[in-house]
C-alpha cells in the first residue's frame, strides 16, 4: 500500500513538473513575442489571443521570477534590465526547446507545425502555387500562411518566418539565398505604338508615355544591349506609377504606356499579339529571386525543407532561369 502511494506521488510530480515546464516555455515565448511585436496587443494578435490572456502571462512569469520584466504606460513599453536578462535567455531557451521538439516529435525530418510566408502577389498567386500545393500534400503535418505582399518585411513585427523577395537589395542583417532570376522585356499595344513614328533609335524611347514600376524604375531605366553587353540610360516621363506587376501589364494592354515586366506575364499577350515587345536587342537587368530569413542558431524542419523545395522548383518554372554568373 505504502509502495502504491510512493508510486502515485511519484507519477503526479512528474506531470506536475512537466505541466510547469510547458507553462514556463509557454511564457518564455510570450515574452519574446511580446517584446519582438512592440506591444501586448499586438502580440495578442500574432498568438490568436486576447491581450487579457498575454497580460496574465506576463504578470505569471514576472510572479515566477520575481521581478518585474516591464514597464509600461499608455503610449510607450520599455524592458528593466531584468526584463532584457529574461528576455535573452528566453530566446535561448525557445530555440532549445524547438531543437528538442524536432529531435523527439519527428520522423525522418518531418516538418510539423505553421510557417508563414510572405511572397509576391505575382509569383505568390500563379507561378508558386503548384509547388506549394504539392508540398503541403507531401506533409501533412505541416500548415503554410501564405501572405502575399510586395513590400519589404520585418520579420520581428510581421511575424513573417521567411520571404521570397524579387528585384530587392539584400539585408546583411538576414540569410538571403539566390534561388534564380527573372528577366524583364519592354511592351507597348500596337495601338499606343500607331500613334507614334516607327522607333528607329534607342533614345527615341524617352518620347513614349510610360507605366513605371516605381520598386525597380521610376525616371529612367538601365538596358543591356543583349550581344555586346553595352549599357545605355534611358529617361521617361510616366504617366502612371505603380507598384504591382499586374497594374504595369494590364494598362499597357490597355495602350496607355510602355512598360517594362516580367517576360513571363507577358509572353502570351506578345504570341497572341495584344502586346509588341520593343527592341529586343535591348533588355533591362533581370530580376533576382531571394529566399530571405532572419538570422538564428536554429532552423526548424519546415523552413529547412521550404528552403529546399524553392532551390529545387524555382528555376524550373515558366519565365524564370537559374542566374547567370557574374564577373
Amino acid at each position: 500500500m505504502v509502495v502504491k502511494r510512493l508510486y502515485v506521488w511519484r507519477i503526479t510530480n512528474v506531470i506536475k513538473m512537466r505541466t510547469e515546464r510547458i507553462d514556463r516555455v509557454e511564457l518564455m515565448r510570450t515574452l519574446v513575442r511580446i517584446v519582438e511585436a512592440g506591444s501586448l496587443s499586438a502580440a495578442a494578435r500574432q498568438l490568436a489571443t486576447t491581450q487579457a490572456t498575454i497580460s496574465r502571462r506576463l504578470q505569471s512569469l514576472e510572479t515566477v521570477l520575481g521581478v518585474k520584466l516591464l514597464l509600461r504606460s499608455t503610449h510607450a513599453m520599455k524592458l528593466t534590465d531584468d526584463g532584457e536578462r529574461c528576455y535573452q535567455h528566453a530566446k535561448r531557451v525557445i530555440d532549445a526547446w524547438m531543437t528538442l521538439e524536432d529531435d523527439l516529435g519527428q520522423s525522418e525530418d518531418e516538418p510539423v507545425g505553421t510557417l508563414r510566408v510572405r511572397a509576391p502577389h505575382a509569383f505568390g498567386q500563379e507561378q508558386l502555387l503548384t509547388p506549394l500545393t504539392a508540398f503541403l500534400q507531401r506533409h501533412p503535418r505541416l500548415s503554410v500562411e501564405w501572405m502575399l505582399n510586395d513590400k519589404s518585411v520585418n520579420f520581428l513585427s510581421d511575424n513573417i518566418d521567411c520571404a521570397i523577395r524579387v528585384g530587392a537589395e539584400i539585408d546583411p542583417a538576414t540569410v538571403s539565398v539566390l534561388l534564380a532570376e527573372v528577366p524583364r522585356c519592354l511592351v507597348a499595344a500596337p495601338a499606343l505604338l500607331a500613334q507614334y513614328p516607327p522607333l528607329s533609335s534607342l533614345p527615341e524611347l524617352s518620347a513614349l508615355p510610360w507605366i513605371a514600376l516605381n520598386t525597380f524604375y521610376q525616371h529612367d531605366i538601365q538596358l543591356t544591349h543583349v550581344a555586346s553587353g553595352e549599357m545605355r540610360r534611358v529617361a521617361l516621363s510616366p504617366r502612371l506609377s505603380t507598384d504591382s506587376l499586374y497594374v504595369a501589364r494590364n494598362t499597357a494592354l490597355a495602350g496607355l504606356g510602355v512598360a517594362a515586366v516580367s517576360s513571363w506575364t507577358v509572353e502570351e499577350d506578345i504570341r497572341s499579339g495584344k502586346l509588341v515587345a520593343l527592341v529586343p536587342e535591348w533588355q533591362p537587368a533581370p530580376l533576382p529571386v531571394h529566399l530571405v530569413y532572419p538570422w538564428a542558431r536554429y532552423y526548424p524542419a519546415r523552413l529547412r525543407m521550404f528552403l529546399q523545395l524553392m532551390r529545387e522548383v524555382m528555376p524550373g518554372l515558366s519565365g524564370v532561369r537559374v542566374p547567370e554568373r557574374r564577373a
